[in-house]
């Protein structure tokens, strides 16, 4: 982990207990979860599923929740347990060579594990690229079924409040100070 994240910061909504990540789905499975306080049968468990701690980055993604099947932005608290054992098995999703000698090496880490780990550029409102980078975690398989299970603490439907500020945003009267506070994620759990 410590190799995956040097010279990299992350941002993120936490606490003592928790991180906030964010992920975007349709009507169903948004219900579903929220139903549940946890991913339910319309989830589909098979497939990868990418978490994102930056708000902006998810609004980026899913268009201010205006892409089809990304229409309901759920912010999802994890147990920061969980999300340090994410880390600390996470395999870069691109070949570096600070990170792995070898192509071969990091295809060899890809093959075993079933966490990925990408920085990309984080955002504005607007959907312009920023200077610093923003986590995305990639999870299948057995990470998976423990996100389901043992790493979700709460789901909180923020749709209503991400078509309030894409109102205000369009309008050019949106207040910066609405959005989350993200600050340096620290890995020293309390």
């Amino acid at each position: 982990m410590k190799v995956i994240l040097e010279n990299k910061k992350i941002y993120a909504k936490y606490d003592d207990k928790t991180i906030r990540v964010y992920q975007a789905y349709n009507d169903r499975i948004a219900d579903e979860a929220l139903e549940l306080n946890t991913f339910g049968n319309n989830f589909k468990k098979e497939r990868m599923t990418w978490i994102k701690p930056s708000f902006l980055w998810m609004m980026y993604r899913s268009g201010w929740g205006t892409k089809k099947d990304q229409e309901r932005i759920l912010a999802i608290d994890i147990y920061r347990v969980f999300f340090e054992e994410l880390l600390s098995k996470a395999v870069l999703s691109t070949y570096d060579i600070n990170v792995y000698s070898t192509r071969d090496n990091w295809r060899m880490h890809l093959s075993k594990s079933n966490v990925r780990c990408q920085f990309d550029p984080d955002r504005d409102i607007y959907g312009n690229p920023l200077d610093k980078r923003a986590i995305q975690l990639g999870i299948k398989g057995d990470m998976v079924e423990k996100y389901l299970t043992k790493g979700i603490y709460n789901i909180i439907d923020m749709t209503n409040k991400v078509r309030e500020y894409r109102e205000h945003i369009n309008n050019d009267l949106f207040d910066i100070a609405l959005l989350p506070v993200e600050t340096e994620y620290s890995s020293e759990i309390k």
